[in-house]
């Protein structure tokens, strides 16, 4: 666990950088530099991408990590990444070809409304296959163990470019629909930047072949295509959803509230990057004994990790809505919803890797298909009766229910489980610090508060983790700064 803890630590680190950066942007640039109508106008366009991204993948980004171990001689690896490569193109040609074709048409139903969204189609369609080969592209560096570059272009350059862009709108260098254009080049650029690295680790055979066990590789990458698409929908599919019901500005202000609780799962973003090949490798070779640990150990360390987070963002949340505009304070629902979404899906730790690496990956993947339509189906009955706040509502009851099933399917199937009696330690501390400090509140400048009430909860939660040693990785690191408990 140790490497895993350290690559996992460097991933964090750059995704927080990431995030901060984003935060400027999502709480600040955006709200003040663009109308709320052209804010929810990106929301909707980027969030459909994401909605439309595991389809153009194939599945290809979840299959080349599954098989890659499989193969043992390079000229086997040759062929298999070479097809990988290639694989995309048989669904994203003929997509392409109809998007151009039923433009209009495509248009008209995103936008029936919201009439703004319908000239947008080739940029919802760019995007996506941007975002679709980036994946691709990361995956094959993450193969060869190198995920900290592919991070940094997927969680910083992109957001560096938007503040970028951001601040052209603001001096009037550039105008609104050149910023839109901007922003299909900057994915499409950040996509040919992780090509030309990910080729640097290991040139792609120019002989295209079929591997010879062609059949599995097509099902699970068909079948993958599902649970990419289901993990998704229940991320994305709330703020396409209020564009088809209620006003665009609503995507604006939703989108400033998720992404503050979005927050909470970056430390399992920078985990994944290098527990899911280590998972898949584990279950390649048959290790039930290794992957507990690493199951374990995972989900304990995310747990402490988000949980701080979610408590420093809940605690905090009146003083940093008062720093937004107007327009976009009062989603303390909303926040409390996904953050609680977002930490139980920390809980699970590597739970998605072994799913997705396992021989039971069919049942789990047609099960998130029935739950992406129960997302759907909640958003459509909630939102047009308590608006954005009954997306957030169906967000959480759609990520429950589906961590829940998962959590239920891996213990019965493979009679693995995350926790342990230091997971219901944590949850205790979370408890008690919300109840001490929900009521404590400075009369001070909002950021000064914050800084106040955060230097008091990371104390306190610090030093009850270290008093008792909880985690033994964590306990290591903060031996490092605090000394070592005999």
């Amino acid at each position: 666990m140790g490497i895993v803890f350290k690559q996992s630590l460097s991933n964090m680190v750059i995704t927080y950088i990431g995030f901060a950066i984003g935060a400027i942007n999502t709480l600040f640039l955006y709200a003040r530099f663009l109308t709320d109508t052209y804010y929810g106008l990106v929301g909707v366009i980027l969030a459909t991408s994401a909605i439309l991204m595991p389809v153009l993948a194939l599945g290809v980004p979840n299959t080349m990590i599954k098989f890659f171990s499989v193969y043992e001689d390079k000229k086997a690896q040759d062929i298999f990444l070479g097809f990988m490569l290639v694989l995309p193109l048989l669904l994203i040609i003929p997509l392409g070809a109809y998007s151009h074709l039923a433009n209009e048409a495509i248009g008209s139903f995103i936008g029936q409304r919201n009439i703004i969204v319908q000239d947008y189609v080739w940029h919802i369609f760019l995007i996506a296959l941007a975002m679709s080969y980036f994946e691709i592209f990361y995956s094959w560096s993450r193969i060869h163990m190198r995920s900290v570059f592919g991070n940094f272009m997927k969680e910083i350059f992109t957001r560096a470019g938007v503040m970028l862009l951001l601040f052209g709108v603001y001096t009037e260098y550039i105008s609104i629909d050149l910023f839109l254009k901007a922003l299909v080049g900057l994915y499409l650029m950040r996509t040919l930047i992780m090509m030309l690295y990910a080729f640097g680790l290991r040139k792609p055979s120019l002989r295209f072949q079929i591997p010879a066990n062609v059949r599995s590789l097509l099902t699970y990458s068909f079948l993958i295509i599902l649970g990419g698409s289901t993990a998704v929908v229940l991320l994305e599919v709330d703020k396409f959803m209020i564009n088809q019901f209620i006003e665009i500005e609503k995507v604006a202000y939703y989108t400033v509230a998720v992404f503050i609780a979005t927050v909470i799962s970056v430390p399992s973003r920078a985990m994944h990057q290098i527990t899911y090949p280590m998972t898949a490798a584990l279950l390649n070779q048959n290790d039930k004994a290794g992957l507990q640990v690493l199951y374990h150990k995972s989900s304990l360390t995310l747990q402490i990790i988000s949980g701080l987070i979610f408590i420093l963002i809940l605690l905090n949340l009146g003083d940093l809505y008062l720093l937004l505009p107007e327009n976009y304070r009062g989603g303390f629902n909303i926040v409390l919803l996904i953050g609680l979404a977002k930490l139980f899906d920390a809980m699970l730790g590597n739970n998605n890797a072994i799913l997705y690496n396992s021989d039971h990956y069919r049942a789990i993947l047609f099960l998130g298909v029935l739950l992406a339509i129960c997302t759907i189906l909640f958003n459509w009955y909630l939102i047009p009766r308590i608006g954005i706040e009954g997306a957030a509502l169906a967000t959480f009851m759609a990520i429950f229910i589906y961590n829940l099933l998962k959590l239920i399917y891996v213990k019965y199937t493979l009679d693995l489980q995350p926790f342990t009696m230091e997971s219901f330690k944590v949850i205790f501390l979370i408890i008690l610090i919300c109840a001490l400090f929900f009521a404590l509140q400075f009369p001070f400048h909002p950021l000064l508060n914050i800084a106040l009430k955060s230097l008091l909860i990371t104390a306190m939660y610090v030093g009850v983790l270290y008093r008792f040693k909880i985690s033994e990785d964590v306990f290591g690191v903060l031996s490092k700064y605090l000394g070592s408990k005999k």
